[in-house]
């Protein structure tokens, strides 16, 4: 037996405070394979050991909530007998070492998230950050992500139908990948993860396991050094083919009544799915390794524990169930095995050879993983950045143009096209809008579906930040007229032993509570990454947000493109015209500084309400909400989607370059016709919410306040061209 040493602790991620918590414990030292397995469950990525107390303050409650976070994804009634089964989770370090295996294993995860709560995915989204693009890692990271995502989704026959793509130096040495899937299961047949019934079988169904993604858990619980590019090893391997295999056989055994509880293998494999079913229906387990689906000889209890192969489901069956279950798996060409069977132990006890390899409390090891309240120091928000504190261009043209074709605005065509976006045949809205909307089959129902996250603002102010995030999926949602139903989470952050990384990490979270009880959006599931810094240097703060919102009727969906000439342009709420932290101080003045704009959370949902009643009264042509890069940008958008110009005047006293670029939050430009203009003024003069009529509709180009003037043509060509631009290989044009 090899001996436990300190070094050999110190290299499976536990502190000495940790392993002397393992000793009380056990009562004894630990083996290898034991030591192992408390590694993965205690990582920070496992255990969220440092993020739970925080956690624990969202709201995640509503009448249409039937799951929310604690099993594999969040559950939401969407009517009809349906539910709306969605997650989103990183997959950050291991796309940063393998681009494309990083990526795919991340879409794979967490779609298998999702069906083993007995949905049908029936749409992925992604968030993804890269570093600046003149770094030389950026095209060769953007290119494999990008591929991988692809390649995944592509092949299992589930639309990628949309997310957002970032450039910016804080993720020059640590990018991020974070997966989103959207599945609709019936209300009455969704599964969960407690295993139950004394002497029920344990059974592996899916791929055999492999060494690739030993302890990917913990590599993706510690910050990356000069050593990092020899992690390769812990980033798994995916096979598509194999998941669609695994998909249809898992929702042909759901038809049955044979299945008592299901867990994927994802982050610490066969370790992590056993404990948690285990833990969460207070039994015992016990697993006789030699049974498991092996593709390697001489492969060690630690290994096969420990493997974060692909592809792999842990169940736990009816008795008597075993043989017709077995032929599912057998037609779809999967390995299923009974590897074990539920006790009343209370412990997980794993033999090879027929001697016991481990034997480990199940409740002590989950109850008594780490829980710290790290110390935390709150981000001290800078001084807001006035208009008359920013000197306007002389071009306002040519700085629209500028703000166009940057890293910031560019059309991110070039990465979703290479997503089928319409396999399935129910996209309705295709990415390029505020949302993507899709039908759910068979219905006249959809569902919209966004995720957004302006970092700048976290790390300026990270409870603005926080609130911003949601405020602004929010708003993305009812910009197709959907009612926002709930969230789910990614929180990305640098090393929470920091304290100034653990106080962005606590506002965050406090903007984020405020925005979801404000907006009556709950939090139904998510994922906590820490540790995204090089050499001590972190990422800014990124908790990306993906939001559902259910459109009952799908005739009803706004888009974002003028439609025809002569329709009136009317912009919803106010400006101040404040310039912290926007695009234009950024790209035109070259400084990232001030505050980020104020979110007014009752003026956010008053606006937001009557602009999802006006859609849904079939007053509205076109609806974009107004983010990043403001006005100016927003228009432009419009006018690029519907190839139609427009000319456009704003009553304010700001001056112009505020006018078109400030990026105060709760506003909308909206398009009707000039018969229901009136009657929307009149509306919004009852709602209580601002409404100017600020131009029409029409020509070919774009013109503002008579300072600004700029043809489709030219905005097209700069707007397409940069991204593009910018993964072309020198001399292979």
């Amino acid at each position: 037996m090899t001996e436990i040493t300190k070094e050999i602790v110190a290299e499976h991620g536990l502190s000495e405070s940790e392993y002397e918590r393992v000793l009380s414990i056990l009562g004894r030292e630990p083996n290898r394979t034991e030591l192992g397995i408390f590694s993965v469950m205690w990582s920070e990525h496992c255990s969220y050991k440092s993020s739970k107390k925080w956690l624990k303050t969202l709201p995640t409650e509503a009448p249409w909530v039937i799951c929310g976070p604690g099993e594999n994804a969040g559950v939401v009634d969407i009517g009809d007998g349906q539910a709306a089964i969605f997650k989103m989770e990183s997959h950050n370090h291991p796309s940063f070492i393998e681009p494309y295996q990083g990526a795919a294993t991340g879409v794979g995860g967490i779609l298998r998230d999702v069906f083993t709560m007995g949905a049908r995915p029936i749409a992925n989204m992604n968030a993804l950050r890269f570093g600046q693009p003149d770094h030389p890692k950026t095209r060769h990271l953007v290119s494999g992500v990008v591929a991988g995502i692809g390649g995944y989704g592509n092949c299992m026959g589930i639309p990628t139908v949309g997310g957002e793509t970032n450039f910016h130096s804080s993720y020059d040495g640590n990018i991020l990948v974070n997966a989103m899937t959207v599945g609709v299961a019936e209300t009455e047949k969704i599964f969960y993860s407690a295993a139950a019934g004394i002497g029920n079988p344990v059974v592996y169904v899916g791929s055999k396991t492999g060494r690739d993604g030993i302890h990917g858990a913990t590599m993706a619980s510690a910050e990356f050094d000069d050593d990092s590019e020899e992690k390769r090893p812990t980033v798994q391997v995916g096979d598509p083919f194999a998941e669609k295999l695994l998909l249809e056989a898992c929702l042909e055994l759901m038809a049955t009544d044979y299945i008592v509880a299901i867990q994927d293998m994802g982050a610490a494999g066969l370790t992590s799915s056993s404990f948690e079913m285990a833990d969460k229906g207070g039994v015992g387990i016990r697993l006789d390794i030699d049974k498991v689906p092996m593709r390697e000889e001489g492969m060690t209890p630690y290994e096969v524990m420990l493997s974060e192969s692909q592809e792999r489901m842990l169940m736990v069956l009816k008795p008597g169930s075993e043989e017709a279950a077995q032929k599912i798996f057998e037609k779809w060409e999967l390995d299923f095995a009974i590897i074990g069977e539920v006790t009343d132990t209370g412990k997980m006890i794993l033999t090879m050879h027929g001697e016991i390899v481990a034997e480990l409390p199940v409740a002590p090891l989950a109850d008594a993983a780490p829980e710290y309240d790290r110390p935390w120091v709150k981000t001290v928000a800078p001084a807001p950045i006035k208009a008359s504190d920013v000197s306007p261009v002389k071009d306002l043209g040519n700085a629209l143009l500028t703000i166009m074709g940057s890293s910031e605005v560019a059309s991110r065509k070039w990465i979703w096209e290479q997503y089928d976006h319409m396999v399935m045949g129910d996209t309705i809205q295709r990415p390029g809008g505020d949302a993507a909307v899709v039908r759910i089959h068979g219905t006249d129902k959809a569902l919209a579906i966004t995720t957004d996250c302006n970092p700048r603002y976290c790390y300026a102010d990270p409870e603005m930040g926080g609130k911003q995030a949601v405020a602004e999926t929010w708003r993305n949602l009812t910009a197709t007229g959907a009612k926002p139903l709930a969230i789910t989470d990614c929180m990305n952050f640098g090393n929470p032993e920091r304290p100034e990384i653990m106080g962005q990490f606590v506002g965050c979270i406090e903007g984020m509570r405020e925005a979801c009880i404000a907006l009556d959006y709950p939090v139904v599931s998510g994922n906590v990454s820490l540790y995204n810094e090089t050499k001590g240097v972190g990422i800014h703060p990124t908790p990306a947000i993906g939001g559902i919102g259910l459109i009952s009727q799908s005739d009803h969906m706004a888009t974002i493109a003028f439609k025809s000439e002569g329709e009136t342009v009317l912009l919803v709420g106010d400006t101040s015209g404040d310039l912290g932290q926007s695009i234009y101080l950024k790209e035109i003045e070259g400084r990232e500084e001030g505050a980020p704009p104020v979110v007014n959370l009752d003026v956010e949902k008053r606006n937001g309400d009557f602009v999802r009643d006006s859609i849904h009264s079939g007053l509205v042509t076109a609806c974009h909400d107004i983010s990043d890069g403001g006005l100016a940008v927003a228009l432009s958008e419009m006018a690029l989607a519907g190839n139609i110009g427009a000319n456009v005047s704003i009553q304010s006293d700001l001056p112009s370059h505020a006018i078109c670029f400030a990026e105060d939050q709760a506003r909308y430009v909206i398009t009707t016709t000039a018969t229901n203009a009136e009657k929307l003024l009149q509306n919004a003069q009852k709602c209580n919410v601002p409404l100017q009529n600020i131009g029409t509709t029409g020509h070919n180009e774009l013109k503002i306040e008579n300072t600004l003037a700029i043809s489709i043509k030219d905005m097209r060509h700069v707007h397409a061209n940069w991204l593009p631009d910018l993964m072309t290989v020198p001399g292979h044009e």
